[in-house]
């Protein structure tokens, strides 16, 4: 496994992480064998957040099941100095650790956002209490904004920027060289474009030709975490065929898809926003028109009951037409069932 510094940093991290997004599906016991296959494979780098519902909780059993020298890093989507305390407290107990190697504003969204944090009430100020108490090594920040990225990254006042960058964005590679010049650190989320890449071994070399310090790609199952680190090994070889086949499906994907974050949920509705677009990918890109159908309309609420109140859009960091993306979806599905029947 290569291992590069996070920034101006005492951190020697493995290239490729653990995305803890996932396991909030896994059970303790499996979540356990997962950390001790990643301990094998040289993965030391574990990413999660305080809005993960249990992540943090089923890391910090594993961790301690699992010894290794781990370098641990969450997020708080605090803005102000009292709630980020509170936030960082429950980190601390639920990773059952007395310091956190690297805590991050998780998904400033805004210049609104930003002000906030670095206010004389904001949550910047408690970080950097934190800091000298010993609750936490370093401060970083998370967005999927790059006017947001650019800017953390000429203040100068975090280690390290989490953005997403993959094959089919490149809209941060601006604030990654710029980070590289100045040795910050960046951690690469998103790396799969929320599953719409499904070759992750290509995705993977694609991200590691750039001077980005460690990738996270979320994993819940062995073989990702075996496929996965495998790309971490230095005499990892991106062929042309590889380049084009990835240049090609990003050009044909665009970027109006969704990445699964599921900050868009939950919808007053109830619609499944991720998972119905899921289901029209297979409908449409994957040739499982049959399955994607069946599954589709054996759903108690899908696209259908959108009422195009909006709330979703606001919450979307990819500023994605959810309404006008759903409607297509229904009108896809609809039409497709009427051409079987």
């Amino acid at each position: 496994m290569e291992y590069r510094n996070l920034g101006k940093t005492k951190l020697n991290v493995s290239v490729i992480g653990f995305g803890g997004i996932p396991i909030q599906r896994v059970t303790i016991e499996e979540v356990i064998a997962l950390f001790k296959l990643a301990k094998e494979k040289g993965i030391n780098f574990i990413d999660t957040a305080r809005g993960y519902t249990n992540s943090e909780e089923k890391i910090g059993l594993a961790i301690k099941a699992v010894e290794n020298d781990w370098i641990i890093a969450s997020k708080s989507m605090a803005r102000e100095r009292e709630a980020f305390i509170n936030e960082l407290n429950t980190s601390l107990d639920n990773l059952g650790v007395e310091c956190i190697d690297l805590y991050q504003f998780h998904n400033i969204g805004s210049e609104d956002d930003y002000e906030k944090i670095m206010s004389k009430n904001g949550a910047y100020k408690a970080a950097i209490e934190a800091k000298k108490n010993g609750k936490i090594r370093y401060i970083g920040m998370s967005t999927h904004k790059p006017k947001i990225a650019m800017k953390a990254v000429k203040s100068g006042k975090f280690v390290s920027i989490q953005v997403p960058f993959n094959a089919v964005e490149d809209q941060f590679l601006p604030a990654i060289n710029l980070a590289h010049d100045k040795n910050i650190g960046v951690i690469v989320m998103k790396p799969l474009a929320g599953g719409a890449i499904t070759d992750a071994s290509s995705a993977l070399k694609y991200i590691l030709d750039y001077p980005i310090t460690v990738v996270i790609p979320g994993m819940q199952k062995r073989e990702e975490i075996k496929e996965n680190a495998l790309v971490g090994n230095r005499a990892r070889f991106f062929s042309e065929k590889e380049k084009e086949e990835l240049k090609s499906f990003a050009n044909k994907l665009g970027n109006k898809f969704c990445r699964r974050c599921e900050y868009c949920l939950p919808c007053p509705e109830g619609v499944k926003i991720p998972f119905n677009f899921i289901l029209h990918g297979y409908l449409t890109r994957y040739n499982l028109k049959e399955w994607a159908i069946k599954r589709y309309f054996s759903q108690e609420v899908n696209a259908s009951a959108c009422i195009e109140c909006g709330v979703c859009e606001t919450r979307c960091p990819y500023d994605l037409p959810i309404r006008e993306m759903l409607k297509e979806v229904n009108e896809d599905f609809a039409s497709h069932k009427k051409m079987e029947e």
